[in-house]
């Protein structure tokens, strides 16, 4: 049977509380959240709840959701046992003191039995929290300036994106460099000899909108040498990858141990911790030369929901779920693009799959953009909620039934988009 157009969601309270929340808030939500980042007009802008590996909106509205809130729900939304386990020490101990609590020695402990690089751990809050200090790190380390960075990695002034509010000064200390090309690294080692700090990179490459890539044979290790060979601290931002690739992340799986990884989204499964783990030669510079400290870094809840969440992964085998089902879900899609037609590139690693739209040279109308418009308008409307210019990701608690029902959607949004953009076919 012939996919069919679905009618637009009835999304009447979403946009309600947005017009709102544009008064009370300048844009209304923050960053990636806001509407332009999907499709505007179709996607809810707020959200009621979540349960497994669904969530649902304010008007009601149903998805299997494979954005994982952007990467930290690894098992599933609203998960009992850790719940469960963040409510007894809140009601038990409290998790705000002048001091710390005994918990942070445990979590701490158990990233140095997991963690390759980790002979000493900081936890802090956000993924942004941990790069920025792993970078400080680097420089009170090696009392140089440059950063050579790969990837995204937060919203702090040595790395934004945008440079609004930055002064020059400060963004011109760090040096873009593209993932693979080991000679582009060594050149910018080069130029800038005796003054790097340190590079950053995301051992696994996701850039905005373009497709996921492991690293390619020998890649990392060559990034390994390098870093040694003109001596610059090594930086793995694992923020993304860590405890989903495999419990000891990225530099496990593919066997290239950094002096310092930043770890964050699936460490509490929706909980706001970070961590900067790495080798006690590197990390020691934070005793007394390099600061650190907040209010709310040592807070306990979310350290009881780390260890939960670790446990779990653990006791599960849940990085082996992912990568099964990750590795069935990734051949069927690229079955199903492949027999659409439509000039898409399906990307990524098992536990973070990805589609991406393929520009045509001289497309002048930037048709693969209405493409992508399109598609997501098709996936959305069908209760798939994934996202144009963010990897997807499989989540422990989406069942076959959910994985089955977003291969279907994809399908038929692919079937919709040929037929709707004849001349893309085929290209």
């Amino acid at each position: 049977m012939a996919a069919k157009e679905y009618p637009k969601l009835k999304l009447d309270r979403s946009m309600a509380l947005f017009t709102e929340a544009k008064e009370l808030c300048p844009g209304g939500v923050m960053g990636i959240r806001r509407p332009y980042n999907f499709v505007e007009g179709e996607y809810p802008i707020f959200i009621d709840r979540g349960y497994g590996g669904h969530i649902i909106d304010v008007d009601g509205n149903d998805y299997v959701d494979m954005l994982c809130a952007y990467g930290p729900v690894i098992l599933g939304y609203n998960e009992p046992e850790i719940n469960d386990a963040v409510k007894r020490q809140m009601d038990e101990k409290g998790f705000c003191f002048s001091l710390v609590q005994k918990v942070q020695n445990d979590l701490e402990r158990r990233i140095t039995e997991i963690v390759p690089c980790a002979e000493q751990v900081v936890l802090v809050k956000t993924g942004s929290d941990a790069t920025s200090l792993a970078v400080r790190i680097a420089r009170g380390y090696t009392d140089k300036k440059y950063i050579l960075r790969c990837g995204y990695h937060g919203w702090h002034d040595w790395c934004v994106e945008n440079h609004g509010g930055v002064p020059e000064e400060v963004s011109s200390l760090t040096i873009e460099f593209e993932y693979g090309d080991l000679e582009e690294l060594e050149d910018k080692l080069k130029e800038h000899r005796g003054e790097v700090a340190c590079i950053i990179i995301t051992p696994v490459s996701h850039p905005n909108a373009k497709p996921v890539l492991a690293p390619p044979p020998g890649y990392l290790e060559g990034v390994r040498e390098l870093a040694d060979r003109y001596g610059v601290v090594l930086i793995f931002d694992e923020v993304r990858t860590g405890f989903r690739v495999a419990m000891g992340g990225a530099q496990e799986r593919y066997g290239v141990t950094p002096d310092l990884a930043t770890f964050g989204k699936a460490r509490g499964n929706g909980y706001p911790i970070s961590l900067v783990a790495g080798k006690r030669e590197f990390m020691q510079v934070l005793e007394k030369k390099v600061f650190v400290s907040s209010t709310y870094f040592p807070n306990s809840l979310e350290m009881v929901a780390a260890l939960k969440c670790l446990e779990i992964l653990e006791r599960e085998k849940v990085q082996d779920a992912l990568w099964q089902r990750g590795t069935v879900f990734l051949e069927r899609l690229r079955t199903i693009v492949a027999e659409s037609g439509v000039p898409a590139t399906v990307s990524g690693i098992p536990p973070m799959p990805f589609i991406t739209f393929d520009k045509a040279e001289g497309d002048a109308e930037k048709e693969y953009r209405q493409r992508r418009e399109y598609f997501y308008t098709q996936t959305i409307r069908r209760g798939l909620f994934v996202q144009p210019y963010h990897h997807w990701y499989i989540a422990y608690r989406h069942t076959p039934q959910d994985l089955e029902f977003a291969l279907g959607a994809i399908a038929e949004a692919l079937e919709l988009t040929a037929e709707e953009f004849p001349s893309a076919k085929g290209r």
